[in-house]
């Protein structure tokens, strides 16, 4: 009876969406990481669902799994195409739909309808609920994500978030594909999962080389992060598209702040916390310009992928032999 039990609520809360589950859990709205860490009690609950799709050909019994985050404009064909490569490798895909979830279509110009402090609270309360389940290993689930979803996936390793939001799991590897970087970080905790920023050198969306001072400062704590900087690349490098210039996204290359221990980030040259939209809106006024490059590079493009497909094979398929190695 208990079994049947089981089973009914387990196909009841997944519902089959373009040959994938759709799996529905509860998370938040906290609009930054300060309230995450300071507040989380008391942020508005939101219903948040995403897509998994199993790999064919294999048993599905312990799978290993990537949760794929996107960016600003939400899911988009390169996103998608590392989820299949994952996929064919043996690996299960998550995508986390934290825009649909909300109503939200795109963030570009704003950054305040969907915040990077939401989706990683999204993110992990995907986590605690895939690892339940008996066809997902719960040792062996990694993040990655793109641009917000990069900021996603590399802060998500953030030991003073990961401790407020104390879930059950944890992430086994970060791979953050151009993510924001412009933080001085008062608390350099970190997860002892590995992490490696790929970004493209010239992007001036969010700059390369913000990621390489961050990188090296985690490097000198002991963090074990790397990064590649691809060169002659924008963001966006691994669209199979041209460059464009999007004129309402923030060119974010003369941003740099200051975060806090309790996830207050300060604005430039000023003590004031950007805890609010307006006081956001009104620290980027200062610091951005509009008009940020994006586009594919091919070279980059195909190096990527290939970077991707060795760092999840390591990290993942072979994260039991990392396991015992390390022992």
């Amino acid at each position: 009876m208990i079994k049947k039990t089981f089973a009914f609520i387990f196909l009841f809360q997944l519902c089959l969406a373009d040959n994938g589950e759709r799996i529905t859990f509860t998370s938040a709205n906290p609009f930054s990481f300060y309230h995450v860490i300071t507040d989380l009690e008391n942020q508005e609950p939101q219903n948040v669902y995403g897509i998994l799709r199993m790999p064919a050909g294999v048993g599905h019994k312990n799978l290993p799994l990537v949760i794929g985050v996107a960016g600003s404009k939400d899911w988009s064909d390169h996103h998608l195409e590392y989820l299949a490569m994952y996929r064919d490798m043996g690996i299960a895909t998550f995508e986390l739909q934290s825009f649909n979830s909300r109503g939200v279509s795109s963030t570009v110009g704003e950054q305040i309808s969907v915040t990077t402090a939401m989706m990683i609270l999204d993110a992990y309360q995907a986590l605690d609920t895939l690892i339940k389940d008996p066809r997902i290993d719960p040792q062996r689930v990694a993040i990655t994500g793109w641009s917000l979803g990069g900021s996603v996936s590399l802060f998500s390793a953030w030991l003073p978030l990961k401790d407020a939001i104390a879930p059950a799991g944890s992430f086994c590897a970060h791979l953050p594909f151009y993510p924001p970087c412009f933080f001085e970080l008062e608390i350099m905790d970190f997860s002892d999962a590995p992490i490696h920023i790929l970004i493209g050198e010239l992007d001036n969306w969010v700059p390369a080389a913000a990621c390489e001072d961050l990188a090296t400062d985690m490097q000198a704590v002991g963090v074990n992060i790397g990064i590649t900087v691809y060169p002659d690349a924008h963001h966006s490098f691994d669209r199979d598209q041209p460059l464009v210039v999007d004129k309402d996204g923030y060119a974010l290359s003369d941003c740099h702040f200051r975060m806090r221990g309790d996830g207050a980030v300060l604005m430039n040259f000023l003590d004031i916390p950007m805890i609010t939209p307006l006081r956001q809106k009104i620290a980027l006024a200062f610091c951005a310009d509009r008009g940020p490059t994006y586009g594919g590079n091919p070279v980059a493009r195909k190096a990527s992928f290939e970077f991707a497909k060795t760092f999840m094979t390591k990290h993942v398929l072979d994260y039991e032999e990392q396991a015992r190695n390390t022992k």
